[in-house]
C-alpha cells in the first residue's frame, strides 16, 4: 500500500471528514469555499482519489455519507442543493458572496455517480 495514500486517507479522516461528507477546509470563516461547507465536485475528487489510491474503504464512508444528506435535504425541500453543511446535517448550507444554489448539476451529478457507484447502500441513505 503506497504510504502516501495511507497518510493522506489518515489526514482526510482527521481533519476533513464529518457527518455529511468532506468538509471544504477546516477554517470556518464564513466564506462559501470553507467550513461547514462541502461542494460535490470537491466530495467527488476526494471519493475518487482516496478510491483509486486503495483507500476504498474511507472513500465508501464519505460517498455514504454525502448520499444521504444529499437524500436527506432533497427530502425535506424538494431540491439538491450547490453545496451543503457537512457538519451540522440538519442545516443548510451557508456562508459566501450569495445565497445557496438549488438544482446543480454537479450535485446532480455526482450523487447519480456515487449511486451507480454503491447501489446496495441506498438503503443508508
Amino acid at each position: 500500500m503506497n504510504m502516501l495514500a495511507k497518510k493522506a486517507a489518515v489526514d482526510v479522516k482527521k481533519k476533513l471528514l464529518k457527518d455529511g461528507g468532506i468538509v471544504t477546509s477546516e477554517k470556518n470563516t464564513g466564506e462559501q469555499w470553507d467550513a461547514p461547507n462541502g461542494w460535490a465536485p470537491l466530495e467527488w475528487m476526494t471519493i475518487w482519489g482516496l478510491d483509486r489510491c486503495g483507500q476504498k474503504d474511507l472513500a465508501k464512508e464519505i460517498s455514504l455519507r454525502w448520499m444521504k444528506l444529499n437524500n436527506n435535504v432533497f427530502l425535506k425541500t424538494g431540491k439538491l442543493m450547490e453545496k451543503y453543511n457537512v457538519v451540522d446535517i440538519h442545516l443548510d448550507a451557508g456562508g459566501g458572496e450569495y445565497p445557496g444554489q438549488d438544482g446543480f448539476g454537479w450535485t446532480n451529478g455526482v450523487l447519480r455517480q456515487l449511486l451507480a457507484r454503491y447501489p446496495q447502500s441506498t438503503e443508508r441513505c
